[in-house]
Order: structure tokens, then C-alpha cells, then sequence
């Protein structure tokens, strides 16, 4: 078999840049041109720009007096939940209070209401008119006729 000869010039498999760090090309013995991991250390990058530090933006009035009101209302709740639980006995006996209240209301009412009817039955009774009717009618479809009687 014939020798190739001297080495032919390749082009080079990645451009510079497209080649990642660590990964070098190499020319092997037989002439050809490879990549391969590089033993020595890859060069650091250059260092990121650092960014200035953000300046200190005043704390708006709204925050302030939110984070003064949150306590205040805090302890608000707390007090009061305090007061009521110091004040369920009598709560409670005021709403039975309350409760028997509207109930003789209730009844006082109803009664008041019968009472009343019945006094005005008495007194409407003699001046009311006793009305009598008699209707007749001949025949299922026949015309009705009638007379009311005042009494």
C-alpha cells in the first residue's frame, strides 16, 4: 500500500471562538487535526462587572404608618377579644332578658289584638244591617234573579 505522503493542510474543524473552554485542537502524528480535553487548566474567564450597590430609596409614608397601625390594631383585637370573654356571663343572661322581653310583647300583643276585636264586635253588632238573599234560576243555563232583603 502507498505511503499518503506529507500532510495536506486542513481546514480547521471549529473557529476559535466556537471551541469551549478546556477543549484545545491538536495535530495528531498521522497529520490530522482533532479536538481534545486540555490537561492544563483553562484560563479563568474575566471577572463579571460588579453592579453598584442600589441606592437607599426613602420608605414610603404608607408603609410607615401601616407597619405602626398592624400592633395597634393587633392588640385592639386581643383586648377586646379580653372584654368579651370577661363579659359572656352577663351576655348571656341579657340575651335571655331580651329574649323573654319580645316573647311577653309578643303575647301581650295577641292578646290586646283579641281583646280589641271583641270589643269592637259588641259595639258594631247592633248597628250592623242583617242582609238576607234569595236567588232563583230556571233550567241549567237559565237567567238567575234575585232580591236582597235589608233587615
Amino acid at each position: 500500500m502507498p505511503h499518503p505522503g506529507p500532510p495536506t493542510t486542513q481546514p480547521p474543524i471549529l473557529a476559535p471562538h466556537e471551541i469551549p473552554p478546556g477543549v484545545q485542537e491538536v495535530i495528531l502524528p498521522s497529520g490530522e487535526r482533532a479536538l481534545a480535553y486540555s490537561t492544563e487548566p483553562a484560563p479563568a474567564p474575566p471577572p463579571l462587572p460588579v453592579p453598584a450597590p442600589p441606592a437607599a430609596q426613602p420608605i414610603p409614608a404608607w408603609a410607615k404608618s401601616t407597619a405602626l397601625l398592624a400592633p395597634t390594631v393587633g392588640g385592639g383585637v386581643a383586648v377586646a377579644a379580653v372584654g368579651l370573654s370577661a363579659a359572656a356571663p352577663g351576655l348571656e343572661a341579657a340575651s335571655h332578658v331580651l329574649w323573654s322581653t319580645v316573647a311577653v310583647i309578643a303575647a301581650g300583643g295577641a292578646a290586646a289584638a283579641a281583646l280589641i276585636g271583641r270589643i269592637k264586635a259588641r259595639t258594631t253588632a247592633a248597628h250592623r244591617p242583617h242582609i238576607t238573599q234569595h236567588i232563583t234560576s230556571t233550567g241549567l243555563f237559565g237567567r238567575a234573579n234575585g232580591t236582597i232583603n235589608h233587615r
